[in-house]
């Protein structure tokens, strides 16, 4: 084949073409800027149903590829895009990828996930395998894709095409780690001597993102405080023993915005562009926000909150349904934007009929929309319980709109708290309604003072939380591994 890469990233998602969330948002921002960069740089990611190909042309490049089970000859068809200059294949099998929904649909997880994604791994290595030459570096993000360092790792001394190949395993969110029964692990395809208490095996299932923990040459996860975090029982949910072992080889590397997507002075989602310099454009995005969504215009002079993200309990959701009826009675409207827990949804849109024009719930993701709540806000929610990094908060403090949240992971990293000279938002402790609802208060009074939130939405945009800087820590990473980069 011809086709050589320095640097190949194995991700189940990649903007624009598929994405759940901020996995999905870091694929399509890290591999263009280390491009940018100069690095040889390629992905590869499942070929889904639900792919959006728009202003791509997707081409079969290999049919039929054997993906290597000993049992039976199954094969997928590998396609390829560029998109910003970063080739892209893509794991084309009907009966794993083809359906509506990437992992899961409100029932729950799809009952073959392991199967799946063990097989997505399989693909990966076996079309790798036929490349000119063999990456420097292979690195591999969250469970889905935990399971090319572990074949590298036993790979490597028996396949010279591989012997040079170093892996980097990246946590996005160590919550999720592809857990499944223990038969499933003599699927995987790897060696017997993988199945104990360091490798694979966990409490006596198959874990797959423990697999990539052990058997990586380095792993990092998305911010500094993260990469502490999770090496206590608080945030290590199960995991804390493997990575403290692997503590000189955990690394925490920031995750950036992607400011060609997110950034105000040229957003294709808004009806009207801002800079720091000049917000009269973020009315004209609050006054389009409230005609859109049906919000009472009294609010075009009060503040309006805005939440995006799962309705699940890491995002705290719970908290906010806690102090919503208290929210309500200071004079805001809020405006909430996600899908998750059947359960947090209905009840939220229970209370979106008790307050008719003061509270917005939109159950889903659309994009345009979460850009345009970005804008039209006057300040966002986020009391994660726990947040790897966050990208909402950088967009947030991009688009001007002064987040509160939790002093949790990436948003320790990312926001200066008030009352900071330099403040860009405000933070609590800990995941405490009470400490929330303070925090918002306090957020309240400073609005109320317009020259002093002035500054601190000037301070907000004009924040740098580019993607150059990760780059070029990630690319110091790979030249710590030997790769010639």
């Amino acid at each position: 084949m011809k086709f050589h890469h320095k640097v190949l990233f194995v991700a189940s998602e990649m903007y624009p073409f598929s994405k759940t969330g901020g996995l999905g948002d870091v694929m399509g921002a890290l591999p263009k800027e280390l491009k940018r960069q100069g690095v040889n740089v390629a992905l590869i990611t499942p070929y889904y149903g639900r792919l959006n190909t728009a202003d791509h042309q997707l081409r079969l490049i290999y049919s039929q590829c054997r993906v290597g089970y000993p049992w039976a000859p199954i094969t997928a068809d590998i396609y390829t895009a560029t998109c910003d200059d970063v080739p892209v294949y893509f794991v084309s099998r009907g009966e794993y990828f083809d359906r509506r929904f990437y992992y899961n649909t409100h029932d729950g997880d799809y009952f073959d996930n392991c199967e799946r994604f063990i097989f997505f791994c399989r693909a990966t290595m076996a079309w790798a395998s036929r490349l000119d030459g063999a990456p420097a570096i292979v690195h591999a993000h969250d469970w889905q894709a935990a399971l090319v360092p572990a074949y590298l790792r036993f790979l490597r001394p028996e396949a010279p095409f591989w012997r040079n190949t170093k892996t980097v395993m990246t946590i996005h969110n160590l919550a999720f780690q592809g857990r499944f029964a223990s038969r499933l692990f003599w699927d995987s395809g790897l060696p017997r001597e993988a199945w104990n208490m360091d490798g694979a095996e966990f409490w006596g299932d198959f874990n797959l993102l423990k697999a990539g923990i052990a058997y990586s040459d380095i792993v990092t996860t998305v911010s500094p405080t993260y990469a502490l975090e999770i090496l206590y029982p608080q945030f290590g949910c199960g995991l804390e023993g493997i990575l403290s072992s692997r503590s000189s080889n955990l690394r925490g590397i920031l995750n950036g915005a992607d400011y060609t997507v997110w950034d105000p002075i040229n957003d294709r989602y808004l009806p009207s562009a801002y800079n720091p310099d000049d917000l009269a454009g973020k009315k004209t995005c609050k006054r389009n926000l409230v005609a859109e969504l049906g919000i009472d215009r009294r609010f075009l002079k009060r503040p309006i909150l805005g939440f995006i993200g799962r309705i699940r309990d890491q995002k705290g959701v719970d908290l906010l349904i806690d102090i919503m009826a208290r929210l309500m009675e200071q004079d805001v409207a809020v405006v909430v934007l996600g899908e998750g827990s059947l359960d947090y949804e209905a009840v939220l849109l229970d209370m979106m009929e008790s307050y008719p024009g003061k509270l917005v719930v939109r159950i889903g993701y659309t994009e345009d929309l979460a850009h345009r709540i970005q804008a039209g806000s006057d300040i966002f929610l986020m009391p994660s319980r726990y947040e790897p990094c966050g990208l909402t908060q950088m967009y947030a403090l991009r688009f001007g709109t002064p987040p509160v949240a939790t002093a949790v992971g990436g948003l320790r990293d990312t926001i200066v708290p008030w009352p900071d000279p330099e403040a860009t938002g405000f933070t609590f402790r800990e995941p405490d309604p009470e400490l929330f609802f303070q925090a918002v208060r306090d957020a309240l009074e400073l609005w109320d003072q317009p020259e002093a939130w002035r500054g601190m939405v000037v301070r907000a945009m004009r924040s740098d939380y580019s993607w150059e800087k990760a780059a070029k820590n990630y690319i110091s990473l790979y030249r710590e591994l030997g790769a010639d980069i």
